[in-house]
């Protein structure tokens, strides 16, 4: 997900996303365990997303 891309989000659409993105880390987790991921690389890229959605969360707050 690009920077731009998570910028002209509204706060719904962010957290809707952190949503989606946190089911979609549960089930690379358990991919990981069966050894059935292809790219072990989505797990960081995913957290690394949810942090980034959440921050534009926190912003859009203040």
């Amino acid at each position: 997900m690009k920077k731009n891309d998570i910028k002209k989000m509204t706060k719904e659409q962010a957290l809707k996303e952190v949503e989606k993105l946190k089911k979609d880390l549960f089930n690379f987790r358990f991919q990981k365990i069966n050894g059935q991921i292809k790219s072990p690389s989505k797990i960081s890229e995913t957290k690394r997303n949810i942090a980034r959605l959440k921050t534009l969360v926190v912003r859009k707050d203040a």
